[in-house]
């Protein structure tokens, strides 16, 4: 095209003798008036356009605007002006490729059939001849001929499309030819499309195994499955992992097998059962069903039995086990049908009656296999092999069997459970069935065992001595634990687990205590007393076998020996272990001796306390005390009741205070115990102390020393908040009802009113700190006057509130009070009380007028005052 344009550029007279001849032309075609092009003549419109084609012909813009100028004209003009527009640019894209559109819109709903159809096949057929790398062009003519349904001619075009268009071009190829191909009423054409395709594009096999199963092609989405499958590189597009791709497979092939030929089903299932241990019952099922569909169904039973021997959890046997249980079913069921259509047959109900008890019978194994299961998962779970005798019971054989493996397999290290006890329900099996000798064979091979712990050692031990002591074997049972507990030849460290357990079993306390048992009953004195101190050189004693040994000796009369046992355990064990040795011993020490050993004694007590808790005190003190009291000493006995109200424990002093006045009292008379009362008062807390009070104020009421008593309830009221110690107020007054006079009455008042001042100003004062410490927190969001006001009005209704509440608890006595001496008695007093006084005292009304006049009423309003300019100053600054 560039040298035609440098031809024309260098033939200057020749252009302009074709532009002055074409100008004349139109020029005479105007002036004699005929039609546009039709009659090979222009329009005075087009003249412009003609003239810049002339003078520009290999100008596409020139032609763009003449075709554009000429678009709402006839079809015939405007293909007309396309076909001279290409006759000299016939390798413009933009012209082909409208030009071929504006064809292709001109047939737009008309039938397939016309031959204008064929005419546009033909102008894209031209059109390739120069376009035919232009995807775009291709594209518009194959989805063309497939719109007219021409298959062959549609396919041999894409085929076309494809060896003309570089490689890097065919993905805009590939997704239309595959629709076609899908479309096609033959799979066979749109198969070997796809084989073509999946080597270009390898990563979209899943779109054509859809497709193949879409068209029932089973065979070939199976082989291209599995293919799939094996290629560790493939990446699905739907997101589907290996394992999914591999269930679909199974799911495939078993659920098709007469479809499914090119593959070995059993084969591939076996590979995943290998590659897939997670998934193994769906996997079985898989391969069963496949040889059900198939009609193998014995093959099927097998693969089923295969199955529920080798899977290892619960889920993949309910599984496998639920699948085999329906197939029987099912079977069963088609069994009966065929029978009850072709008539009843012997061979027929031999079947039935085969199958049915095939069935019993698997379900009958069902707890058996699920054991199988567990077991496979763990073979050293003891709890297991148990349940698995259980399930044996009634047959010898398997039993003996079971327990045969179970020794055999469990390994004591890594067992669930105690591995001893296999071997000791073993042997007693044997036992129960009379098989002495089986049952001391398996003990002895139990013995040799390595276990993980001591403890399993001796409890095999024990169980054997047992064994024989059923059987009054007791020289044999004597034998067997002497021989366990035997000293061997390279010493061990109890808990050394560097060292095999047979090498520490003769420290085990089990198997002693036993043996101890054993020798008391049957052995002899020097014997038992030798297996005692074994024990106790092997320091693994406790309390309670030192006891035994002692009692065992002061059986025998052996009472110093029994006494050296108690030391011997003392020296071993420190409190408070040693609390049970040191009161068997102090105990059985005073029985036997009494006062006979008197220093003996004390200095056992003296060594018990010593270094003993204040929990275990009390009961040591008090054997102590009785000792005294029944030997020795009044005075040592007290001395001992004077070191346990200090030694003892803080909640059990009080108690040991009321046993050392009990006591005191009894030998040395009631008034030893007033300096024992003054020290209780002083060292116990102030309910305790209270209570001391009162018991000592009665005490010395009863003796006639009413100063005392009434000095003592003056000093306790500084103690009793009259708001809750009423009881302790009510008794002092009925005192002083008893023994006082005015003044004494007065005096209890004004100390009642002054202690509850006392109490009111301090929980006040308590309050107040409560309130400051909860109103500073929203101090700085609150007004000052508002707080100020606030924090007023709720101290007045505090203040109002304990004004009423010291109102309520003044005393009003509504009879009349009789004042007699101190030496006057109750009985005296009845009578005098019921006779006419022509002296008595009212003493409500002076009460009265003290409540409204006295000095009470002054000092509860001065500490009112008082509290609430406190609270003002408080809160304003």
């Amino acid at each position: 095209m560039s040298a035609e344009k440098n031809v024309i550029a260098n033939d200057k007279p020749v252009l302009c003798n074709f532009i002055s001849g074409g100008l004349r032309t139109i020029s005479s075609c105007l002036c004699r008036g005929r039609s546009p092009l039709l009659s090979g003549t222009l329009l005075p419109d087009d003249l412009p356009y003609e003239e810049e084609i002339i003078r520009n012909p290999y100008s596409v813009k020139c032609w763009m605007r003449y075709i554009e100028f000429k678009q709402n004209g006839t079809m015939s003009i405007l293909n007309m002006i396309y076909e001279r527009a290409l006759k000299e640019l016939p390798g413009s894209y933009k012209l082909w490729y409208n030009y071929l559109r504006e064809r292709r819109k001109q047939v737009k709903g008309k039938c397939i059939m016309e031959p204008a159809y064929e005419e546009i096949n033909n102008c894209h057929e031209r059109a390739l001849v120069f376009m035919h790398k232009m995807p775009r062009i291709w594209l518009d003519y194959c989805q063309f001929l497939v719109s007219q349904c021409k298959i062959t001619r549609s396919r041999r075009t894409f085929d076309r499309a494809l060896r003309a268009l570089p490689v890097t071009q065919h993905p805009r190829i590939w997704p239309l030819y595959l629709r076609f191909a899908r479309n096609l009423p033959l799979p066979e054409t749109a198969i070997r499309v796809y084989r073509r395709y999946l080597k270009l594009s390898p990563e979209n096999a899943e779109e054509y195994i859809d497709y193949l199963r879409s068209c029932g092609k089973l065979d070939e989405a199976a082989v291209r499955l599995a293919a799939v499958v094996n290629d560790e590189s493939f990446v699905s597009k739907e997101g589907k992992s290996n394992y999914q791709l591999w269930h679909e497979l199974c799911d495939l092939i078993s659920q098709n097998p007469d479809k499914v030929n090119s593959l070995n089903v059993g084969a591939i299932i076996r590979g995943g059962l290998t590659r897939f241990t997670d998934q193994l019952g769906k996997l079985w099922c898989s391969l069963a069903d496949y040889y059900i569909r198939s009609g193998h169904f014995e093959k099927a039973r097998d693969v089923y039995e295969e199955a529920i021997l080798t899977v290892v959890t619960v889920r993949d046997f309910t599984q496998v086990f639920d699948s085999y249980a329906q197939f029987e079913e099912s079977m069963i069921a088609a069994k009966m049908e065929t029978t009850s259509e072709l008539g009843k047959d012997e061979e027929e109900d031999i079947d039935l009656e085969l199958r049915l008890a095939r069935f019993e019978q698997l379900i009958a194994r069902r707890p058996l296999l699920l054991n199988s299961v567990l077991l496979r998962q763990n073979p050293h779970n003891v709890h297991e092999w148990h349940k698995r005798v259980k399930l044996y019971e009634g047959k010898p054989r398997q039993i003996i069997n079971t327990y045969t493996e179970a020794v055999q397999t469990v390994d004591p290290m890594k067992a669930t459970g105690k591995p001893s006890s296999l071997w000791v329900s073993f042997a007693k099996f044997y036992e129960e069935n009379e098989q002495l000798d089986d049952a001391r064979t398996i003990f002895e091979k139990a013995t040799k065992v390595n276990y993980k712990q001591v403890d399993d050692l001796a409890g095999v031990w024990c169980e054997y001595g047992e064994m024989e002591l059923r059987h009054e074997n007791y020289e044999q049972a004597l034998r067997i634990l002497r021989k366990a507990t035997a000293i061997p030849s390279k010493k061990a460290e109890y808990f050394d687990v560097s060292e095999p357990v047979q090498n520490r079993v003769y420290k085990s306390l089990k198997v002693w205590s036993m043996l101890a048992d054993l020798e008391e009953s049957m052995g002899t004195f020097q014997s038992t007393k030798a297996v005692y101190d074994r024990i106790i050189d092997l320091r693994i004693a406790t309390p309670q076998i030192i006891i035994n040994y002692a009692m065992f000796l002061e059986e025998h009369n052996y009472f110093e020996e029994s006494f050296k046992a108690y030391e011997r355990g003392i020296a071993l064990f420190r409190w408070p272990n040693v609390y049970d040795i040191w009161n068997t011993y102090l105990t059985k020490f005073i029985d036997r001796y009494g006062g006979k050993k008197l220093e003996r004694a004390r200095d056992l007590f003296e060594q018990a306390l010593d270094g003993c808790p204040a929990k275990f005190a009390k009961t040591i003190y008090l054997l102590y005390a009785k000792l005294e009291e029944e030997f020795g000493l009044a005075r040592h006995a007290m001395a001992v009741y004077e070191r346990a109200t200090q030694a003892v424990d803080n909640t059990e002093r009080h108690h040991m205070f009321n046993i050392y006045i009990k006591r005191a009292a009894e030998i040395y008379g009631v008034t030893y115990t007033r300096a024992i009362y003054q020290k209780a008062i002083e060292v116990l807390p102030d309910e305790h102390s209270r209570d001391m009070c009162l018991r000592f104020a009665d005490m010395e009421s009863k003796l006639g020393e009413i100063d005392r008593g009434r000095a003592i309830y003056s000093y306790c009221s500084q103690i009793c908040d009259p708001r809750m110690t009423a009881t302790f107020w009510q008794t002092w007054k009925e005192f002083e009802i008893r023994h006082g006079n005015e003044d004494t009455i007065r005096e209890m008042l004004r100390i009642k009113r002054s202690v509850q001042a006392t109490y009111n100003t301090q929980v006040n004062f308590m309050s107040s700190q409560m309130m400051k410490a909860t109103t500073n927190a929203t101090i700085s969001d609150l007004a000052p006057g508002q707080l100020g006001l606030d924090d007023m009005k709720l101290l007045e209704q505090q203040a109002q509130q304990l004004a009423a509440e010291a109102e309520q608890d003044k005393p009003k006595l509504k009879e009349k009070i009789l004042f007699v001496r101190s030496d006057t008695s109750r009985s005296e007093l009845a009578e005098l009380a019921k006779q006419a006084n022509p002296d008595e005292i009212d003493i409500e009304d002076e009460d009265g007028d003290d409540e409204d006049q006295g000095p009470e009423g002054e000092l509860q309003h001065h500490q009112v005052a008082l509290f609430r300019r406190e609270q003002c100053y408080r809160t304003f600054t």
